[in-house]
């Protein structure tokens, strides 16, 4: 059985997109295969590192990636995150589908040390259960 590849696509590849990308890996291991860029590529956020240590998923070797690393392959499914990719990626070169899922920018908040963590993690928690639920209908009809 071929794998089903996924790009998850963001603004700067730091938080949502990395998270998404070690989620579906992680959760669908050997059904698809998840990989993650920016449309503006900077680094990976401290803050996704540590909310996602603490669920025991390590994503602080991982690196921001631009979606031009990407042009010429091939993917089934291209899921931009966030409202800025959708605007700058309307389409994707190699996209069987185009979906989008807008998550809001953890990474502007303002607030104590617990209020930016708190943010973080509600993300994490929120990217989660929107994978289960979609992946579950996806997995279902293209399998």
């Amino acid at each position: 059985m071929e794998k089903n590849k996924i790009l998850f696509i963001c603004t700067g590849n730091s938080v949502r997109s990395q998270m998404a990308e070690a989620f579906t890996n992680l959760l669908y291991k050997g059904k698809v295969e998840a990989f993650s860029g920016g449309t503006k590529p900077s680094t990976v956020n401290p803050y996704a590192i540590l909310v996602m240590k603490e669920i025991g998923i390590d994503i602080f070797d991982k690196r921001s990636k631009s979606v031009t690393e990407f042009y010429g392959k091939e993917f089934d499914l291209v899921i931009t995150l966030c409202d800025n990719a959708r605007k700058e990626c309307p389409f994707f070169p190699g996209a069987k589908n185009l979906i989008h899922k807008s998550f809001e920018d953890p990474a502007s908040i303002a607030g104590t040390e617990e209020q930016k963590l708190n943010k973080f993690r509600n993300l994490r928690d929120q990217i989660k259960s929107w994978l289960v639920d979609y992946f579950k209908k996806y997995l279902e009809n293209n399998q």
